[in-house]
């Protein structure tokens, strides 16, 4: 049964401008021009995350994905339209704990990055630990770690940053099954406690359809947003709920036909 979480607040993201953290408006980003070989990666994309909202993006492998969450971060620049955004991170899909520092010391490098002394930064990171059920492993070295335990506490980092906006990229596609859901019921609760805007890319529709106020599809390769989900299903969702199975045929049917109806 899921773990009992409180309801995320839903942001009324197209009532003002003035409460969206993240908008796209006709963002296109090509690669490989310079060799005279451009690949299109997405293509006229548009759209808005509120404040406190989690949106889901999915889609087809090489659509453009993770190309969206680094326009979103900064970390590249769009060939045409725009991207405004409050300050983001990035979790990339790997953990890359490093191997020399222990879980507290690598949950608090962006504290050591922002220049905060090495106890303060430990103070403020330790806060958390039992909060996100890593209590008792602070000073464990990610080889002593199981693979979810890794996600948590590069997750603590990528919260520790103090970004407004989180940009998640499939945090959980290297686990199993079962750490995958128990990972997705955490994340859900650590939200509920510590909220913040996210944008989260998964190729797991059931785990949009779970975590998400509104889930994104796109098309194959040039990703291009062919329909949105708004996912108005009450903390905690079960699998089995019929809203939630409608939500994620509904999903698989536009995945499948990639926009041609």
């Amino acid at each position: 049964m899921p773990t009992e979480v409180q309801p995320r607040e839903h942001s009324p993201h197209r009532e003002s401008s003035a409460r969206e953290d993240v908008r796209l408006k006709d963002v296109s980003r090509s690669y490989g021009r310079e060799r005279g070989g451009a690949i299109q990666a997405v293509a006229g994309v548009s759209l808005a995350v509120g404040r406190g909202e989690l949106l889901a993006v999915v889609g087809p492998s090489g659509c453009g994905k993770t190309t969206l969450l680094e326009l979103i971060c900064g970390l590249q620049a769009p060939d045409r339209g725009s991207v405004t955004c409050a300050p983001a991170v990035l979790m990339p899909q790997r953990d890359l704990l490093l191997p020399w520092l222990s879980a507290i010391d690598n949950a608090a490098l962006a504290l050591r990055i922002a220049r905060l002394s090495r106890v303060d930064a430990r103070r403020r990171a330790a806060t958390l630990f039992a909060e996100l059920g890593l209590d008792g492993f602070e000073h464990a070295y990610p080889r002593e770690l199981s693979g979810g335990m890794r996600q948590r506490v590069a997750f603590l980092r990528t919260l520790l940053s103090g970004k407004s906006v989180l940009c998640l990229d499939e945090p959980f596609g290297a686990l199993d099954a079962i750490t995958r859901v128990e990972m997705q019921e955490w994340l859900a609760q650590a939200l509920a406690r510590e909220p913040r805007t996210v944008v989260l890319v998964t190729h797991d529709v059931e785990e949009a359809i779970m975590l998400a106020d509104r889930v994104a599809v796109l098309s194959p390769r040039p990703g291009r947003m062919i329909e949105e989900l708004e996912v108005d299903i009450p903390h905690p969702r079960a699998r089995t709920d019929a809203e939630v199975i409608t939500l994620r045929e509904r999903a698989l049917l536009t995945l499948r036909l990639g926009g041609h109806r």
